[in-house]
């Protein structure tokens, strides 16, 4: 099989930044190795897009390159993980209806609550889960720590109340802090006491932090497919992990699972008792693999898409109207954030 040059239409930044970024960084890296990069998009056979992200580009270059098939990556909903910004789930939505020939999902989890939320079947789709960069995210065994307590870490690198922050501060609280020691990596809407907080990483930061752990806890609500649950499976760590969202799929047999702080503390102990077996048995997702399935996706959506989906005049109102109304919101959000910082310096 023949794969097609890809481009995907996506601001890639250096540095520590959200799981969307990692994750296209090392699919764009891996497609430039394998031969089916493509540097410019009029370059490209077929087109990936992200989410809501760049919107406006992908509309000017669908525009621009009619011919060309879309294939959309999608994550969420949005609105569940958040508890709000449904309007993000509608543009996602109608940029699928409108643009794309085919949808790649990140989990079974969103395939199925996108669809639930009224999005419209897309005529080629598949499930793809994502995996963690092989040059920076590997096992390798940690050494026992000095004062014997067993480590945990968490990370995210959004500080959204909805990342789990609830159970860490519980945990700060209440966890057995002479049996075990608790890190938390990133960005986060509360000082703990207990627990040692360190800021948000590089890849090869974050992995040798990872590597000098015992347990990856996570406790994120809704989280369709967590780039730190498997950048933490990668390196060798069982996860403690709430049962929500894509959790379940991602950690398999290689954790526990939890419902929230009323039985969080015995994952934890359930863990720590079975390192070894849970981290034997953790699934293996290999980068190179998952680009392999995205360029095979795309090999299949460049020959069922003949012609490809044009953007009509209608569709493209119906895009620009909710791109609106993302203005608007985020003018709301950004009057907000300006009226509490007046409030706290008053």
């Amino acid at each position: 099989m023949t794969l097609p040059k890809c481009h995907i239409l996506f601001q890639f930044r250096e540095g520590p930044w959200g799981g969307s970024n990692q994750f296209l960084t090392g699919l764009r890296d891996r497609w430039q190795a394998g031969g089916c990069w493509a540097q410019r998009p009029e370059q490209a056979d077929v087109i990936l897009f992200d989410s809501f992200n760049e919107a406006q580009e992908v509309i000017a270059w669908k525009r621009r390159l009619p011919d060309v098939p879309f294939v959309h990556r999608i994550d969420g909903p949005i609105s569940i993980y958040r508890g709000a910004d449904r309007h993000l789930d509608r543009l996602i939505h109608a940029m699928s209806a409108e643009i794309a020939d085919g949808v790649v999902f990140q989990s079974q989890y969103s395939r199925q609550q996108n669809l639930a939320l009224g999005m419209a079947p897309p005529p080629l789709a598949q499930v793809i889960v994502n995996a963690a960069q092989d040059k920076h995210f590997s096992p390798a065994a940690a050494p026992p720590a000095p004062d014997g307590r067993i480590r945990i870490i968490a990370s995210s690198w959004s500080a959204h109340w909805n990342k789990g922050f609830d159970v860490y501060s519980y945990l700060d609280q209440h966890l057995d802090f002479s049996r075990y020691a608790m890190t938390f990596v990133g960005n986060s809407p509360l000082r703990f006491k207990h627990i040692t907080q360190l800021p948000p990483q590089d890849r090869a930061g974050l992995a040798a932090l990872l590597r000098q752990h015992d347990i990856f806890l996570t406790a994120s609500r809704s989280d369709p497919c967590s780039n730190s649950v498997l950048e933490a499976l990668a390196c060798g760590l069982p996860v403690a992990a709430l049962n929500s969202g894509g959790h379940p799929e991602l950690v398999g047999e290689g954790g526990r699972l939890f419902d929230g702080v009323d039985n969080v503390l015995a994952c934890i102990d359930a863990v720590a008792a079975a390192r070894g077996p849970l981290a034997a048995a953790i699934p293996h997702r290999r980068l190179e693999s998952v680009a392999q399935a995205y360029a095979g996706f795309c090999h299949d959506v460049l020959a069922a898409a003949r012609p490809a989906k044009r953007l009509r005049p209608g569709g493209v109102a119906r895009l620009q109207g909710w791109l609106a109304w993302r203005r608007l919101h985020l003018g709301i959000d950004q009057l907000q954030r300006w009226k509490g910082a007046r409030d706290a310096a008053a």
